[in-house]
């Protein structure tokens, strides 16, 4: 029995419920907390004692903190003697230009004191493990995986007429995530900019975080491409979600992509510039045609990566 504590930091959350959902297919009972305030110290404090109420209850073998930060600092104060896992997934450990120094100092300190306290660690990209200052041996790398069963091809037409798109408009897509900035909203714009001198009718759909799940892997299928600038990243699900789609993908060096794209067709890895991204876009939508990163979801499916939690989970009891 499995506790997965997590919070509204990001994107987490979506990510530790589909993970939970993943290893409840494992045979895993798996109760699901969430933090209601992160700041406040009397919020806090009784949202810890919520917690370790909820722990007795549910009876754990282990905590598992989906992001590091509060969530894991709290985790680790929380979870008493139950060994606790912690995944870490990007902003946790990577700069964040949205943030203010000392907001972001702190957060990054307690991601790293948290480490102390876990018997194990996740973190999506090696990248990332390497921004660990210790323990990196107790660090395994998985990416947050995908569900292949929603995310796969389904037929560019279909999807289209499903969204009222006309079937000749190239079409890009671009996940600005909660923080624009992180992603580099504004290099994207620059880029579709000069995509449109070659292609004036291109269509840009952004996605900020209010698209309804289901929705996306629609988008996927509909979309001739998908766009990635960001400055940081830990290994992008929006990236392995293309790959299941077969959506081709035009993106900066940045997290584990490079890795992800080796050997897929109709992917280009591209300089951090504006002219160029745009050029490589409008080539890429001249003449539609899928990737075959579906063959990759192996690396990256959902069930599989719960599987090889699952394992590391019984290392530990």
């Amino acid at each position: 029995m499995f506790v997965i504590p997590g919070s509204g930091e990001g994107s987490s959350m979506i990510f530790a419920r589909r993970q939970a959902e993943a290893l409840r297919r494992q045979g895993v009972t798996v109760g699901e907390f969430f933090l209601r305030s992160r700041t406040a110290p009397v919020p806090v404090g009784r949202e810890m004692l919520r917690f370790r109420r909820e722990l007795r209850g549910f009876q754990a073998d282990v905590v598992h903190a989906h992001y590091g930060t509060v969530t894991a600092m709290f985790a680790a104060v929380g979870a008493g003697r139950i060994p606790l896992v912690i995944t870490y997934r990007g902003s946790d450990l990577n700069p964040c230009p949205g943030s203010s120094r000392v907001r972001s100092g702190v957060a990054h300190l307690f991601s790293q004191l948290a480490a102390l306290r876990a018997a194990r660690m996740v973190c999506v990209s090696r990248h990332l493990r390497a921004r660990l200052w210790w323990r990196r041996g107790r660090a395994t790398v998985l990416a947050s995986g995908v569900d292949a069963r929603a995310f796969e091809p389904s037929g560019r037409e279909a999807a289209r007429r499903r969204l009222g798109w006309d079937e000749r408009t190239p079409a890009v897509l671009f996940n600005r995530g909660l923080d624009p900035r992180v992603k580099r909203l504004d290099l994207a714009e620059a880029a579709i900019g000069v995509a449109r001198r070659a292609a004036p009718e291109l269509r840009w759909e952004v996605l900020d975080g209010s698209t309804a799940p289901g929705m996306v892997p629609v988008l996927m299928n509909a979309a001739d491409c998908l766009l990635v600038t960001s400055d940081y990243e830990g290994s992008p699900t929006v990236v392995q979600e293309a790959l299941a789609s077969n959506l081709p993908i035009v993106s900066v060096e940045v997290g584990d992509i490079a890795e992800r794209l080796i050997g897929v067709r109709h992917t280009r890895i591209v300089a951090r510039d504006a002219e160029k991204l745009g050029a490589a876009l409008a080539e890429m939508v001249e003449t539609p045609r899928r990737s075959d990163g579906r063959r990759k979801i192996g690396e990256f499916c959902a069930d599989r990566i719960a599987g090889r939690l699952l394992e590391i989970y019984r290392e530990l009891i």
